[in-house]
């Protein structure tokens, strides 16, 4: 029999629906009411729309109708009129490198068009000479760039000869693209210690020349690891107030949540400090890197899974193979085009023998961490499965496994991450700027297969998409586009049954990685006891047409009922 209180409590219900909305409180004293303009809540499988959303204490009270959310209003209440632009859940950042966005400062763009103005080794070469005397950069200086791509530069690759005739006095560093390597000139190769007798580690490529001694100055994968790790950085101080920037850099893009996909115990210990200090006006998520899990792996001053001061550190993560961009990914099947020095027979390498990740795998896995891991190549992804039915995982445990990138899946490997509770976070920009370069080196099958988002969310997956920052640009509706429209640079549809609608492609950005955190309960969507965090855009992407989804714009982000970003 239902007692008087609890006929009263679904009086008070059928109330609430019948005014139009869900989730209002008598207590609830609005700090902000936003209207005025469509608002996907992102709640469920199908699009849903509010004609307005409550806020107070930095979190939303209620979704519904205008009438019902002005009802909350009182003297101090701001009310937000959108002007019929469209908002959204602030986006959650699925995978990136945070952490190089405050250095990206200090560094040199020379990505290929559209992204930067590497397009020739020459173009380069000149950028670099550019920005040596914009920073009057002293002999024995370092010149640093980003987005170096040996798969698109026209006419010859970048390497040690080009630097030195150009910068004979200067150390220069230029990371590649998939930020698994570098090109680095004889001045920063004496100082990494790179000589022709310098044995290439397993898993790792020294470019070598003619005599096959001679390093040409690339330099991949655990050739570059100890590198990267010695490459110099601002002090601390100056990493402290760079991270305002680049925060700003994800804000501006609409993410309320980044993350950071491979961080080192002293970046750890940076954003530590910046947390205590309350420097973090966004939210970030880190993933301490594997091979330093001596160092973090049960310390206590590395709690897993709880925020503290907008951080939180997530999950071990283990990177198992390289990049398909980079020839480095590992395959089952060779590539049609040779290895990055022209080797036959290429099927690239794994990162660790499989022993030893799967004890890595396992090791994260029984001491209760969420585990992340690198896989781009099938010959990969196959040790990433047999690694995780190893280790006994389930679906019904609900580990929330992650595989990172996940690109050159088979279709038979979709129902086993559905068993095994593995997850794909894929990265369908791949489709755009290597979609070209994939088919002449995988063949039209397998590239077309790539980051098969449709097919995993027919599974039940919820995957995720990402951008791998500063791999792509961190724009959210680049990404929605690509996973919408699959084109390449040259225009061609690559896996045309892979393509998905707007709704889903918002999922992957938004209540996807949300649940991908362990954080679906707190943001992803538009609900009341959710974070107030919002994203304001040019235009509904919902309605817009698929050629026009990457000009929509980000006009301004909202953290937990604080505007932290207006576009200009």
């Amino acid at each position: 029999m239902m007692t008087q209180q609890a006929r009263v409590s679904l009086a008070a219900a059928c109330v609430a629906v019948a005014l139009g909305g869900f989730g209002r409180t008598a207590e609830a004293a609005a700090d902000l009411i936003i209207r005025g303009g469509p608002i996907i809540t992102m709640e469920g499988d199908r699009p849903a729309y509010v004609a307005a959303v409550v806020v107070s204490g930095g979190k939303i009270v209620f979704a519904g109708t205008e009438v019902e959310a002005m009802r909350h209003k009182s003297r101090a209440t701001t009310v937000k009129d959108l002007g019929g632009r469209t908002m959204l859940p602030g986006f959650v950042d699925a995978h990136s490198h945070f952490i190089n966005a405050p250095a990206l400062s200090r560094m040199v763009n020379v990505s290929p068009s559209p992204v930067g103005p590497g397009d020739t080794v020459q173009q380069i070469v000149a950028t670099l000479k550019a920005w040596q005397d914009k920073a009057q950069v002293p002999e024995g200086g370092w010149i640093l760039a980003w987005g170096y791509d040996d798969s698109m530069v026209q006419g010859g690759k970048l390497t040690k000869r080009d630097l030195d005739a150009a910068f004979p006095d200067r150390r220069v560093l230029v990371l590649h693209v998939s930020l698994h390597g570098a090109v680095l000139n004889s001045k920063a190769l004496e100082w990494a210690g790179i000589t022709a007798d310098t044995a290439t580690p397993p898993g790792g490529i020294i470019a070598r020349g003619p005599d096959g001694k001679d390093p040409e100055g690339l330099l991949m994968e655990t050739a570059f690891l100890p590198v990267f790790n010695r490459m110099p950085q601002p002090g601390e101080a100056e990493m402290l107030e760079l991270l305002k920037p680049g925060q700003m850099m994800y804000a501006g893009n609409g993410y309320t949540l980044a993350n950071d996909g491979f961080t080192h115990v002293k970046d750890i210990r940076l954003l530590q400090k910046a947390a205590a200090q309350g420097r973090l006006f966004i939210d970030i998520t880190v993933l301490p890197a594997f091979p330093e899990m001596d160092q973090w792996l049960g310390k206590p001053e590395f709690p897993f899974g709880q925020w503290d001061n907008r951080l939180k550190l997530q999950g071990l993560k283990i990177t198992q193979d390289g990049s398909v961009q980079g020839k480095t990914a590992s395959y089952i099947e060779p590539l049609l085009t040779g290895g990055p020095q022209g080797q036959e027979d290429w099927h690239g390498s794994t990162t660790l023998p499989y022993e030893q990740f799967a004890k890595i795998f396992d090791t994260g896995h029984k001491a209760g961490l969420q585990v992340f891991v690198h896989a781009n190549g099938d010959g990969a992804i196959q040790q990433v499965i047999k690694a995780a039915e190893a280790s006994g995982l389930k679906a019904g445990d609900d580990s929330r496994t992650i595989v990172i990138h996940s690109q050159m899946q088979h279709p038979e490997d979709i129902p086993r991450y559905v068993a095994l509770g593995l997850t794909p976070s894929y990265f369908t920009n791949h489709t755009f700027f290597w979609g070209d370069v994939h088919r002449r080196n995988l063949g039209e099958a397998r590239a077309a297969f790539i980051s098969p988002m449709k097919s995993a969310m027919d599974a039940g997956l919820k995957a995720t998409n990402h951008s791998d920052f500063n791999v792509t640009p961190l724009d959210p509706f680049f990404m929605l586009w690509t996973s919408m429209a699959r084109t390449t640079r040259s225009g061609y549809v690559l896996g045309p049954g892979e393509r998905i609608d707007a709704y889903r492609g918002l999922q992957a950005l938004t209540i996807n990685p949300a649940w991908e955190y362990r954080e679906e309960t707190r943001r992803g969507s538009i609900a009341p006891g959710k974070l107030a965090d919002f994203v304001i855009v040019t235009a509904d992407p919902l309605k817009t047409p698929v050629d026009r989804i990457r000009d929509i714009k980000v006009v301004e982000t909202i953290k937990e009922g604080m505007t932290i970003y207006v576009r200009n």
